[in-house]
């Protein structure tokens, strides 16, 4: 069979979420569950309504630019997008044209998958409001404003992947930019982000950069998860190189599809021979205005630091391992949380481990984001402590940990007498002495070779103190003791 090559371009579409209000309206910029809550007039298209810029979108969006190496504007203004469809209610969308520059032309991402480093190069970014949304029933269909005018940043990439992989990598490595740069939360469930995807092969063994190589584009709109994105190109992708095989490739249209969840699969929705005219021209009701040298200055001082500068930061200050440096930065709230135990002086390792085996594991468990689990970093620090002043064991720590995260209580509460460690040594030398006496047979086996046997020691002690002797200093006893007999 021949090998073929895919080329694979996205325009990821992400909602600014940490602006107080919309784009150009004042209504709150809030995800809500109940429908039309949070609208204006102007977010419905009343008559009569005019736009005002929202600084903090524009501040952000340059921000995101910025760190995409993109090339930033000297002016900033913005275009009407004239369609009709029922969830854009004025008919047109306030947004930007490429043509000189949106908020950032140009600039490239690398990107992390499989192990590897990848780039990818950016062809813009702009800001737009998103529209209003739609559900459809059997007989009827519903329309909520509450997401119309939301400030939304389209990225458009050059075709540069080849493979549903990649891609959904390169997705994750944005949603932690925005995350990380406190632009937007990046929530799939919540429909904050969607992705559009254009999708082509070619003979692996013809020329990659002539565009004469390559076969027809086929767009997949509104890819609404990062998982689906990958499915949707890998299907994709074989649909199309059976169609080579064939012989009934040539003959297929520009086409839009979308992805079906349920047949797992790529569905025909319309032709595409030309791209559509949408008759953009400058937005009348908001005059164009030039960007200073200072305030662009001032936003790319106020990049904060991202994912993978904080995972280099674990690898080389913290002496973590590539794999537990890695879960630790996928989700920002769960690196804050890590950065606080170290802050509160919690030993780096330790914490690292803690926090990616027992509470993002407990997080998973619960189906809660770590923003709402009952153990705080404050709260682990007293488990730690315990452990690191011989209150406590390893083991005791465990249990102290689920009981409080159940109980809802503070984890200083189950470090009492009644239940604290043994870390006596006289009280200790005493029960061990107690159990060798007893035990003169096992003893001369140890002697004459069954090292194993030293556990079955440690185990006696372990049963009559109930699991509450210092597992360290026990040992140190009992090989003292073992060596004197």
């Amino acid at each position: 069979m021949t090998k073929y090559l895919a080329k694979i371009g996205l325009e990821m579409h992400c909602e600014i979420s940490k602006t107080k209000s919309k784009v150009f309206s004042s209504a709150k910029n809030d995800f809500s569950d109940t429908p039309n809550t949070s609208v204006r007039p102007l977010d419905m298209g009343f008559p009569g309504t005019l736009p005002v810029v929202n600084k903090e979108a524009v501040r952000l969006a340059l921000m995101a630019s910025m760190i995409l190496h993109s090339k930033q504007p000297e002016y900033i203004w913005f275009e009407r997008k004239n369609y009709y469809y029922p969830d854009l209610p004025k008919g047109y969308q306030i947004t930007q044209d490429t043509n000189p520059i949106p908020v950032g032309i140009g600039g490239y991402v690398e990107y992390e998958c499989h192990g590897e480093m990848k780039k990818v190069r950016v062809t813009n970014i702009h800001l737009e409001e998103d529209s209003a949304s739609l559900d459809h029933y059997d007989t009827t269909s519903t329309i909520n404003y509450n997401r119309s005018g939301v400030p939304l940043l389209e990225l458009v990439t050059e075709p540069d992947f080849h493979s549903g992989e990649e891609a959904m990598a390169f997705l994750e490595h944005m949603r932690s930019v925005y995350q990380y740069a406190g632009i937007s939360d990046a929530d799939t469930k919540k429909g904050q982000v969607r992705c559009d995807v254009n999708v082509s092969i070619m003979d692996a063994s013809l020329d990659e950069s002539n565009p004469e190589n390559w076969g027809t584009k086929v767009e997949m709109k509104n890819v609404n998860s990062f998982g689906g994105v990958r499915d949707a190109i890998n299907y994709e992708i074989e649909r199309q190189i059976e169609l080579k095989e064939n012989g009934t490739y040539d003959e297929m249209p520009q086409q839009t599809r979308r992805w079906d969840e349920e047949t797992y699969s790529t569905i025909y929705m319309r032709s595409k021979v030309d791209a559509l005219d949408y008759k953009y021209f400058v937005e009348p009701n908001i005059p164009k205005y030039k960007l200073t040298k200072e305030w662009l200055e001032e936003i790319r001082a106020s990049i904060p630091k991202l994912a993978m500068e904080r995972k280099q930061e674990y690898i080389e200050n913290y002496h973590l391992s590539e794999y537990d440096a890695g879960v630790l930065i996928k989700e920002k709230s769960v690196s804050d949380y890590f950065e606080e135990c170290v802050r509160l002086g919690i030993e780096a390792k330790v914490a690292a481990n803690w926090v990616t085996v027992n509470v993002v594991g407990e997080c998973n468990k619960l189906e809660i984001p770590i923003d709402e689990f009952y153990i705080t970093p404050e709260y682990l620090k007293q488990i730690m402590d315990g452990m690191k002043e011989g209150l406590i064991s390893s083991k005791q720590a465990k249990e102290i940990f689920y009981k409080s995260c159940e109980e809802k209580k503070e984890p200083k509460i189950f470090m009492n007498k009644e239940n604290a460690q043994i870390s006596d040594r006289d009280e200790l030398l005493k029960l061990i002495t107690t159990i060798l006496d007893e035990n003169p047979s096992q003893i001369e086996q140890y002697k004459s070779g069954k090292t194993n046997l030293f556990d079955y020691f440690v185990g006696q002690v372990m049963k009559n103190t109930r699991g509450k002797a210092n597992p360290v200093i026990t040992k140190e006893l009992l090989t003292e003791e073992l060596n004197k007999r």
